[in-house]
């Protein structure tokens, strides 16, 4: 189940890392378990910067353990396999996203959703099996267990690629389990963020109508022209919302801000869908009445098992769908930190590690 044996050594190993609640990014160097006999290791080529880093750095969920090298959007090339890796081979393109490792045996993880298992270990600030701490891909290198770890097609570019093993699948997967995927069908994207652009592009790739909700009615160019999108709906224009109500089959809430839902259960047609994929600090209101009158749903979703993981990335390879990113050095990502939370974006910075990470002397 671990990949481990009482052979492997650890590996020296160096990133950026965050040493306490100011959430400094600065130069750090760390061991990593050695290759075990499952493991799949590989030389980090980029990594992207998820919002949830942003909160990690700074123990906003007051489950950080420092120091803590951030990063679960991470693809890279295979260096080392263990001797009972199957599905991969040196020089491979491979990558991880927000786990490295669950129980294997639960309801949840034999039915191909570990993320949803009690004991799944996420990629970076979490205590794995052996007692050590997970460190994530704002490093050189990293040590997977292979069932963790998938396969980059070639034709997909790998910093394009990275943001979808976080954003990319936090959007595919519930698109597919609330069948919000069929053709025809009218699918609202509420925010144009790291997560909602991927989402108008999975939704339009699945042949959905699709409309993006937005407060700023200054995004509508970048929705229908650049992403995609059929139409585009200013939530804050009341004869706008009034005009489109009962017309949605499903929405998908990407915003992380305090909003109201009330609005948007309007916009849903009788037995609709509501998903919620963003997580506001405060809890969101959520108003009976208009869930009993349509039969409507809300509901959430959390990221992707691996095998559904790997089925978003070979669908975003054969539909062309990358992530819009900006591209930046090691030593910006502080400046980086900083633009992400004033939301200064379009629409996710991937760190280029194998070119610009120096190594610590």
């Amino acid at each position: 189940m671990t990949g481990l044996s009482e052979e492997v050594r650890p590996n020296k190993a160096f990133g950026w890392a965050a040493i306490d609640t100011s959430g400094v990014l600065s130069p750090f160097k760390f061991s990593t378990r050695g290759t075990g006999e499952k493991d799949v290791a590989f030389k980090v080529l980029y990594c992207g910067i998820c919002h949830s880093d942003l909160h990690m750095i700074k123990n906003d969920w007051g489950s950080s353990i420092y120091p803590l090298v951030p990063g679960h959007e991470v693809v890279g090339e295979v260096t080392e396999v263990g001797s009972k890796v199957q599905k991969f081979k040196v020089g491979d393109r491979v990558g991880v996203g927000c786990m490295v490792g669950s129980c294997r045996s639960c309801d949840n993880c034999t039915n191909n959703l570990e993320n949803y298992c009690p004991e799944m270990i996420f990629t970076y600030g979490a205590k794995y099996y052996d007692g050590t701490v997970t460190y994530g891909g704002y490093s050189n290198t990293m040590v997977v267990d292979e069932h963790f770890v998938v396969g980059i097609p070639e034709n997909l570019p790998l910093d394009a690629a990275a943001p979808l093993l976080c954003a990319g699948i936090t959007v595919y997967s519930p698109l597919r389990f609330y069948g919000l995927d069929k053709p025809g069908l009218h699918v609202g994207v509420v925010g144009l963020g790291g997560l909602g652009h991927l989402a108008v592009k999975f939704a339009k790739a699945m042949g959905t109508k699709v409309t993006v909700i937005s407060t700023s009615p200054s995004k509508q160019k970048e929705a229908l022209e650049n992403l995609g999108a059929d139409s585009f709906l200013v939530s804050r224009d009341q004869d706008q919302l009034r005009a489109a109500i009962g017309t949605f089959d499903g929405i998908v809430d990407t915003v992380s801000a305090q909003h109201p839902l009330l609005p948007l259960l309007g916009l849903l047609k009788s037995h609709g869908k509501l998903v919620v994929l963003g997580i506001p600090e405060k809890p969101l209101e959520l108003p009976a009445f208009p869930l009993i009158q349509g039969r409507k749903l809300v509901g959430g979703s959390m990221t992707g098992g691996m095998k559904e993981t790997q089925e978003m990335i070979d669908f975003a390879a054969e539909h062309g769908i990358k992530a819009d990113t900006e591209v930046i050095a090691m030593d910006y990502v502080n400046a980086a930190m900083d633009r992400l939370l004033k939301g200064d974006v379009k629409y996710r910075f991937v760190i280029d590690i194998g070119n610009t990470l120096k190594s610590i002397s």
